[in-house]
C-alpha cells in the first residue's frame, strides 16, 4: 500500500529571468514501512523533494498525497497537525533546542500533539534509554557530543510515533564510528515498521536502504529496489482525543509554561524589555499617589474651614467695598435659620480687633464673638478645657476660649492656663477652653485668636447689637447646593431684598476637588506616555526576539506546532513580560512612596488600589497589543525558510 504518491510535481524558486527549476515532473510511490534512500549530488533537489514530503514545503504544481489524502488542499494548521502525527525529522545538524534538556528536547513533539505532561516525560526517557542516554537527560545540547545530539534527534522523531522517519544527511556532521551508531539505529526503527526516507549524497550509506532513488537536475535518473523488506510498525502512538475546553486550556498552560521557560533563559534580556514598563507603570501609580497626597492635604486645609458649612456673609459679593459698613444681618436671621429642617446648627459671629492683656504681655488679637455651636459647625477641636454652654450665652458670660497660638505666646510658662484671667478693651475673660493647632493656610493661623460667646462680645465688648456674619451647618443627608437655594429664599424674603452673599466650603471642596482630578488626569497622561515608549520597547525586542529564534521557530512547525500555538507563545511571553514589569513598577513606586513618606511628615504619598490596577491592567494591555505584531510575524514564518535561518 502507498504510503506516498507524487504525480507530475514541480518545484520553481524565484522569478523573471532568475527563476529556477529545482524538481521537474516528479512521479513517486512509496509504499508503507519501505527504506528509501535518496540519493544526488548537491543542488540535484533531493533535499527540497525531502522537505515537500515532510511538509515543511509546498510544491509549485502537481498531486501529493499520503494515504490517499491529497496534501495540497490543506491549510497550514492541518499541514502542522500531519507533520506532528505522522512524520519524525532526523536533521544534519540536529536542530535541537539549545535552552531545553535532552529529555525535553525528546518530548517536545508530543507537546502539540496533546500528551499530558506525566505520559510525554515518561515516553521521552524510555526512548532516550534505548538509545543508550539515559545518563543524559539532563544534559542540554552543548554538552552533549555530535552523536550523542542525533540520537536525541532521533528520539525526538519517534516521540509521537513517526510513521514516516526523515532522514537529511543524518551522519552528514558525525564521525565515522558515530555514524555507524546512527545507521544501525535507522536500520533498526525500519525493522521496527517505520517508513524510512533518507537524503544522501553518500552511496555507501544509500547502500544500507532497501531501494535506492538517484536524483540528478531535479529528476529522477533511477530507482533500483535491493530488497522486498517490510515490516508491521510495532511502536505506534494512539490519538489524544480532548473536548474544545480541555484542548484550549491545556494549550495555554502549555504555551504559559513555554512562556516562562523562555523569559527565564533569556534573563537580561526579559528585564530589558521590562525596563519601560517598569518606568512606565511606576510613574503613572507614584504620580497619582502624590495627586492623591496633595488633593487630601488641600481638602484637610478646607476642612478645617468646617465641613459642609455655608458662611452668610453681608454686602453682594467678595469685593464689595461697603460690605464693612453694611449691617442686614441680625441674631434673629441665625436664630430663624437654625429652626429648618435641613440646618443642623446656626450660629452668628461678631468680629472684633483688640489689645489683649495679660500680666507684662499686651499684643493685639482679633476676638470673634460666636455662638455655643461654632466649634461643631466649624469642626475645631479643643485639646483642653471646653467651650461656653447655651447657658454661658444667653447670660452673656465673661468667659473666651483661647487658641493654640495665644497659649504658647501669653502662656509659655503655664502648661495649663484654665482658669487664668485675660483682658481685651479691658474687659476680664477667664480662659474656660484651648482650641487645638489651626492647620489650615493662610495668615490667620499664625494670628492670635479668641472665642466668646456672641452676647458678650456684642453686650459687653462692642456696645451694637449687630453681627459680622453667619456660619450654619447643612444637616448630612441635605445637598448643600439645595441648602444653599433654600437659605437665600429665606433670607431675601426676611430682608425683603437680597443684601448678602454666601460662601459655601463644600462648593469650594467640590471645585477643589475636581480641579485636582484634571490635573491628576492630565499628570497621570503624561505618564502614560512613557507606558505607551515602553510599550514600543517591548514590540522592538520582541521583534528582535522573533527573528533570533527564527530557527527555534521552525524546529517547532517542523515537528507539529500550529500557527496558534507559535503566536499564543509568543503572545504570551510579551503579556508576561509586561505584567510582570507592571508588578516591578508598582514595586518600585511603593519604595519610592516609603523613602518619600519617610523623610516628609505633614505630606505623604497616597497610593491608590484603583491606580495601581489600572496600572496592571494597563500593562497587561500593553503586552497584548505591542505583542500581538511580533507573535503573528513568528506565527506566519514559513516552517522551511525558518528552518534554513542561522
Amino acid at each position: 500500500m502507498n504510503i506516498i504518491e507524487f504525480k507530475k510535481i514541480n518545484k520553481y524558486f524565484g522569478a523573471g529571468s532568475n527563476r529556477v527549476h529545482v524538481l521537474k515532473n516528479i512521479d513517486l510511490q512509496i509504499e508503507r514501512g519501505d527504506f528509501v534512500a535518496i540519493i544526488g549530488q548537491s543542488g540535484s533537489g533531493k533535499s527540497t523533494m525531502m522537505n515537500i514530503i515532510g511538509c515543511l514545503d509546498v510544491p509549485t504544481n502537481g498531486s501529493y498525497k499520503i494515504n490517499g489524502v491529497e496534501v495540497g488542499k490543506m491549510g497550514k494548521d492541518e499541514l502542522a497537525e500531519l507533520r506532528c502525527k505522522t512524520f519524525g525529522f532526523i536533521f544534519q545538524r540536529y536542530n535541537l533546542l539549545n535552552s531545553l534538556k535532552a529529555d525535553e528536547n525528546a518530548a517536545l513533539p508530543a507537546v502539540y500533539l496533546g500528551l499530558n505532561a506525566e505520559a510525554r516525560d515518561k515516553r521521552a526517557v524510555d526512548l532516550l534509554k534505548k538509545l543508550e542516554l539515559g545518563n543524559k537527560l539532563n544534559n542540554r545540547p552543548n554538552e552533549l557530543s555530535g552523536g550523542q545530539q542525533q540520537r536525541v534527534s532521533i528520539a525526538r522523531a519517534l516521540m509521537n510515533g513517526g510513521d514516516i522517519i526523515l532522514a537529511d544527511e543524518p551522519t552528514g556532521a558525525l564521525d565515522s564510528k558515530s555514524g555507524e551508531m546512527v545507521m544501525e539505529i535507522i536500520k533498526n526503527l525500519h525493522r521496527q515498521g517505520h517508513t524510512i526516507i533518507l537524503v544522501t549524497h553518500d552511496a555507501s550509506i544509500a547502500a544500507q536502504a532497501s531501494r535506492i532513488i538517484e536524483i540528478k537536475d531535479g529528476e529522477i535518473v533511477s530507482d533500483t529496489r535491493k530488497a522486498e523488506d517490510f515490516y508491521p510498525a510495532t511502536d505506534t502512538v494512539a490519538d489524544i482525543h480532548r473536548s474544545r475546553f480541555d484542548a484550549l486550556k491545556y494549550s495555554f498552560l502549555e504555551s504559559l509554561k513555554m512562556s516562562l521557560h523562555a523569559i527565564l533563559a533569556n534573563k537580561m534580556r526579559s528585564l530589558l524589555t521590562m525596563l519601560g514598563i517598569i518606568i512606565g507603570i511606576a510613574s503613572v501609580v507614584s504620580v497619582v499617589a502624590l495627586g492623591n497626597a496633595s488633593q487630601a492635604k488641600i481638602l484637610e486645609q478646607i476642612n478645617s474651614m468646617g465641613t459642609n458649612t455655608i458662611d452668610i456673609m453681608p454686602g453682594k459679593s467678595f469685593g464689595d467695598m461697603r460690605s464693612g459698613r453694611v449691617k442686614t444681618l441680625k441674631v434673629r436671621d441665625s436664630e430663624y435659620l437654625a429652626k429648618q429642617g435641613f440646618i443642623d446648627n446656626s450660629t452668628p459671629n461678631v468680629s472684633v480687633s483688640g489689645t489683649m492683656v495679660y500680666q507684662n504681655y499686651s499684643l493685639t488679637a482679633q476676638m470673634r464673638g460666636v455662638g455655643a455651636a461654632y466649634f461643631d459647625v466649624k469642626g475645631r477641636e479643643i485639646a483642653q478645657g471646653r467651650v461656653f454652654s447655651e447657658k454661658e450665652v444667653r447670660d452673656m458670660a465673661s468667659v473666651v476660649v483661647i487658641d493654640d497660638n495665644t497659649k504658647n505666646e501669653i502662656f509659655a510658662d503655664n502648661p495649663n492656663p484654665l482658669g487664668e484671667v485675660i483682658i481685651f478693651n479691658k474687659k476680664p475673660l477667664t480662659v474656660i477652653g484651648v482650641a487645638a493647632k489651626d492647620n489650615s493656610p493662610g495668615p490667620s493661623s499664625e494670628s492670635m485668636n479668641i472665642w466668646v460667646p456672641y452676647t458678650t462680645a456684642m453686650y459687653r465688648i462692642t456696645g451694637s447689637s449687630d453681627i459680622n456674619s453667619i456660619t450654619v451647618k447643612v444637616a448630612d443627608n441635605v445637598n448643600s447646593q439645595v441648602a444653599e437655594e433654600s437659605i437665600d429664599r429665606i433670607l431675601t424674603a426676611l430682608h425683603g431684598k437680597k443684601d448678602f452673599f454666601m460662601i459655601n466650603t463644600d462648593s469650594i471642596k467640590q471645585t477643589v476637588e475636581s480641579a485636582t482630578n484634571t490635573m491628576k488626569f492630565l499628570i497621570a497622561s503624561i505618564a502614560v506616555i512613557s507606558l505607551v515608549v515602553g510599550g514600543i520597547g517591548v514590540m522592538n525586542i520582541m521583534l528582535v526576539s522573533v527573528t533570533e529564534r527564527t530557527r527555534e521557530i521552525g524546529i517547532r512547525m517542523a515537528i507539529g506546532a500550529k500557527q496558534a500555538d507559535i503566536l499564543q507563545q509568543f503572545l504570551i511571553e510579551a503579556i508576561l513580560i509586561c505584567l510582570v514589569g507592571g508588578f516591578m513598577g508598582v514595586a518600585l513606586s511603593m519604595l519610592i512612596g516609603f523613602g518619600f513618606n519617610t523623610f516628609t511628615e505633614d505630606f505623604g504619598m497616597i497610593f491608590s488600589t484603583a491606580s495601581i490596577v489600572l496600572a496592571l491592567v494597563c500593562s497587561t494591555a500593553i503586552g497584548i497589543i505591542f505583542g500581538y505584531m511580533p507573535a503573528k510575524n513568528a506565527s506566519n514564518l514559513n516552517p522551511i525558510d525558518a528552518l534554513a535561518s542561522e
